[in-house]
């Protein structure tokens, strides 16, 4: 009942007919409840379409013309979802930010595929716990039975929606994608959380069609490139592909000399082999490139090989620069380096650096969004416990991603210390040159000096 209101207040918002499709062009809008950004922007692919600045009621609109069909990315900053998009659509959005994926309903024509393609979504976050707590325990033939069964429930519902809204054969196709990637994906991560899962010293032995799929996959396919479904799955088959040939095909020697470089090489070439979709190869290529930077800090040595032989394979990528500064930002972060210089505010709107608010002291430098209320409730009672396991640091909050309004009124109501809190309003740059991945990341100095760059809030 909630939807349906919904759906009718945000058709009655644009007051325009979508029960028929009279011209090629697209209306897209909608009401944005509590923004976090004062507009939103479509993207197709990697690419910006267009921006709409949100009015005084919240709302926005875009009309497109001569659009291709297909999968787009509506952004306000920093969350961003999925809206499928045809020639004359009339669609209206409404989220309301705080509980942004839960909230969202769309309405008018192509909102079944549209809502459909987020019900997948929501479905694939809570299967996602489900299969690492109980799923990937079990035996291959109950794991099949299980994939099987959880699929099957998803492309019965498709083809219900189907018979009663005749949806185009792009959305069919698209949906199709999503949910069968979505439990392939599953199936070549199976045979590493099993192994781990109930502890067995071998890989177990698989059915002779556990990887059947395999035969029909399209490495290829432009219209899937962006669709995370596709995008995961393809990182979880390379890996798949990439650990399975170097088991059984490298020697030992090789295996332990340079472990990490020696396994992403290997995934670097299969992606190179394998995939023929420009942008699909550039977005497999980074998430390599990050995987070894971020996870396993290796000899420099090995990285400088592995940086070189990513530009051999993925000449032109699209990523290289965000790839080389990340790079540099690891580098700029080892012991005995001086801290960033980096510009933030305090909570009277005075500006000063990292290196000052460093400067004489003992700091851990923590990380937080008001974007995400659970994660900073989180990391706020983390460091409750933290100032008594650490009385002689001082530990420092810096915001990103939250509009300076919010921010304040986020520290007043969780009753943090104002002294002790910043915020930056560059997210580019900050995550670069702090490189903030995971965001539970902390940075800890001496006198302005990092004594350990790569630390981890729930690690101290």
């Amino acid at each position: 009942m909630i939807r349906i209101l919904l759906s009718t207040c945000v058709a009655l918002l644009v007051g325009c007919s979508t029960a028929k499709k009279d011209s090629d062009t697209v209306l897209f809008a909608g009401e944005i409840v509590n923004p976090t950004s004062d507009q939103v922007i479509l993207l197709k692919g990697g690419i910006k379409v267009d921006s709409a600045k949100l009015d005084d009621k919240n709302r926005f609109k875009f009309r497109l013309n001569s659009i291709e069909n297909g999968l787009y990315h509506f952004n306000l900053a920093p969350e961003h979802q999925y809206v499928y998009l045809e020639k004359g659509d009339s669609l209206m959005v409404r989220l309301n930010t705080i509980y942004f994926d839960e909230s969202l309903v769309f309405s008018g024509s192509n909102e079944e595929t549209n809502n459909f393609l987020l019900e997948l979504f929501l479905a694939t976050e809570e299967e996602d716990a489900d299969m690492y707590s109980e799923y990937y325990k079990l035996e291959p033939l109950d794991f099949l039975d299980k994939v099987s069964s959880l699929k099957q429930d998803k492309v019965d519902k498709l083809a219900e929606l189907n018979s009663e809204s005749q949806l185009s054969n792009e959305a069919i196709k698209l949906l199709n994608g999503s949910i069968n990637y979505t439990y392939n994906r599953y199936k070549e991560i199976y045979p590493f959380r099993h192994k781990s899962k109930t502890a067995e010293e071998n890989f177990h032995e698989l059915p002779q069609n556990f990887y059947d799929y395999r035969n029909q996959l399209n490495y290829g396919d432009n219209t899937l490139t962006y669709l995370r479904p596709y995008y995961d799955f393809m990182k979880a088959h390379l890996g798949n592909l990439a650990y399975m040939s170097c088991l059984n095909g490298c020697t030992k020697e090789h295996k332990q000399k340079g472990k990490q470089l020696h396994y992403k090489k290997h995934k670097l070439h299969l992606i190179d082999s394998l995939v023929v979709e420009k942008e699909l190869r550039d977005n497999l290529f980074r998430n390599v490139a990050f995987d070894y930077l971020l996870k396993k800090k290796d000899a420099p040595e090995n990285t400088e090989i592995f940086l070189n032989e990513f530009k051999k394979v993925s000449k032109n990528n699209m990523h290289i620069e965000e790839i080389e500064n990340l790079y540099q930002g690891i580098a700029n972060l080892q012991p005995s380096k001086t801290i960033p210089n980096l510009n933030v505010i305090n909570f009277e709107n005075d500006t000063t650096t990292l290196t000052e608010i460093a400067a004489d002291r003992k700091v851990l430098f923590y990380f937080w969004s008001g974007t995400n209320r659970r994660q900073y409730k989180n990391i706020f009672k983390r460091i409750a416990i933290l100032k008594e396991k650490k009385p002689d640091h001082e530990l420092i909050g810096i915001n990103i991603k939250t509009e300076y309004a919010q921010w304040k009124n986020i520290i007043a109501n969780q009753g943090v210390d104002p002294s002790l809190q910043y915020q930056s309003n560059d997210f580019k740059e900050l995550t670069e040159k702090l490189v903030l991945y995971p965001m539970n990341k902390a940075i800890i100095t001496d006198n302005s000096v990092i004594v350990d760059g790569f630390s981890n809030i729930y690690n101290n």
